[in-house]
């Protein structure tokens, strides 16, 4: 059974960084895709960035994030992490890691195309 816990959340200042973990356990990943997304109160779950294929390891992102946010993975220890630089408070969020085994390119940034969640992590961007 496939298991995601993140880990890493917190309260942080704006301009500040924040590292975000994910760790996934009950399968083989090589194949799968790996995302985060977040979701702020009121608001729609969102895309933030994605590894298309777990072994092959290319990455994707949402254009708020591009240039602030990096991801990448320990493929030995089945790890996801995502790497918050320069956060702003429209940041704040609950950052969930979301695994897709059966990836298709053209849906790497669906909400639907991931079958497993994790529980999330909530991220705080406040002065």
């Amino acid at each position: 059974q496939v298991q995601l816990v993140e880990s890493g959340g917190g309260l942080v200042q704006p301009g500040g960084s924040l590292r975000l973990s994910c760790a996934a356990s009950g399968a083989a990943f090589n194949n799968y895709a790996m995302a985060w997304f977040r979701q702020a109160p009121g608001k729609e779950r969102e895309f933030v960035g994605a590894v298309f294929r777990w072994k092959d390891g290319r990455m994707y992102y949402a254009d708020s994030v591009k240039g602030r946010f990096t991801i990448s993975r320990d493929k030995a220890k089945n790890r996801l992490d995502l790497q918050m630089d320069n956060l702003i408070p429209e940041d704040t969020a609950t950052y969930y890691c979301a695994a897709d085994p059966a990836p298709i390119l053209s849906t790497v940034t669906s909400l639907r195309a991931y079958e497993y969640w994790g529980q999330g992590t909530q991220v705080t961007v406040s002065s």
